[in-house]
């Protein structure tokens, strides 16, 4: 009888693992305990964060619904309107806003608006020479007759006397300027002081008898003249507000306001010798030495050139009376063309 090998040669055939089943199914071997307990569940996070919202999920559209509408609500009412004010409320306001910081009146925004256009002009004769004046009368009598200093630039050192103190404006910024004609005539030399404090010789290049106007040119300007702006005459009324600019008696610039008289006045000299017409009356003071400067309205605009003043006595101050050359007039003296 043969024995059993105790050892056999063909490899032994290891028993499978038991299966592990859920429900009917079965899914494999089961993983050893120590691998399942050192790693995380993915699939028990997942489960657990839906069971959250499930669990939650009223509270949850409550919240979504309470911000949408909140968001309707801020679109809806839109920007915060301020209050409305009441008629009594506005004026209020606006009277303390003025009494905090008033306006300042059309007069000075007038005078800031022409100030920068504005000249004196003095005309220079020889000394000896007084009684050579043969010239129209002057309207305002603007005849200055005091000794000056010699006269730099005249002949063989000739001492030079004032003939004439009166006002010119600037109506081209290259030193063109309109004056009146008496405050010019017969005189050497002129020279004209801008407002800058700037001092020019100047020449006369036109003149307008007829309306006893002339029209200068400087030799030197300040860097930055201004020429004045000039307005038609023809919506000018009586009653508009007027302002006269210029030197008087050689003070100045000096400032005066008042209105217009009337229109298309007609100013006789005192000798008879000259008839001026189309003129406009005003009553803002003028003197003399306001001859030849500006007569502005309320919004710095330049619409005449002062001419004369009624003197019907000898005391040549200011009765409340005086004359100014239309701005189109002196304006066609210059060669400019009409408005």
């Amino acid at each position: 009888m043969k024995k059993a090998p105790l050892y056999s040669r063909s490899p032994r055939r290891q028993p499978a693992p038991p299966a592990v089943s859920v429900g009917a199914e079965a899914v494999g071997p089961a993983a050893p305990d120590d691998h399942l307990a050192g790693a995380p569940s993915a699939r028990k996070t997942s489960t657990g964060w839906r069971r959250q919202i499930v669990r939650h999920e009223r509270w949850l559209w409550a919240l979504a619904m309470l911000t949408m509408l909140g968001l309707v609500f801020v679109i809806a009412r839109g920007p915060t309107r301020q209050p409305a004010y009441s008629a009594k409320q506005i004026d209020a306001l606006v009277r303390q806003s003025l009494e905090e910081k008033p306006l300042p009146s059309h007069t000075t925004k007038a005078y800031e608006a022409v100030r920068g256009s504005v000249v004196r002009v003095l005309g220079l004769m020889t000394e000896g020479d007084e009684g050579d004046d043969d010239g129209p009368p002057e309207a305002s009598g603007d005849k200055q007759r005091s000794a000056a200093a010699p006269g730099k630039g005249g002949k063989g050192g000739d001492v030079h006397v004032e003939r004439g103190i009166g006002t010119g404006v600037v109506i081209i910024d290259n030193g063109t300027i309109l004056t009146n004609l008496h405050v010019v005539q017969g005189a050497r030399r002129i020279k004209v002081t801008f407002a800058d404090g700037h001092v020019s010789d100047a020449q006369v290049i036109n003149v307008q008898p007829a309306n006893d106007l002339a029209v200068l040119r400087a030799k030197s300007i300040p860097d930055d003249l201004q020429a004045a702006t000039m307005r038609s005459t023809a919506d000018l009324q009586p009653g508009d507000e007027v302002m006269a600019v210029g030197f008087p008696f050689g003070i100045g610039p000096s400032v005066s306001a008042g209105v217009v008289s009337g229109l298309r006045r007609e100013f006789n000299s005192p000798d008879g010798q000259q008839t001026i017409t189309n003129m406009i009356q005003f009553d803002a003071a003028a003197n003399p030495g306001n001859s030849g400067g500006p007569l502005v309205t309320s919004d710095g605009a330049v619409v005449g050139i002062v001419t004369a003043i009624l003197n019907p006595s000898r005391q040549r101050t200011f009765i409340g009376i005086g004359f100014a050359v239309p701005i189109e007039n002196a304006a066609a003296g210059a060669g400019m063309p009409p408005f």
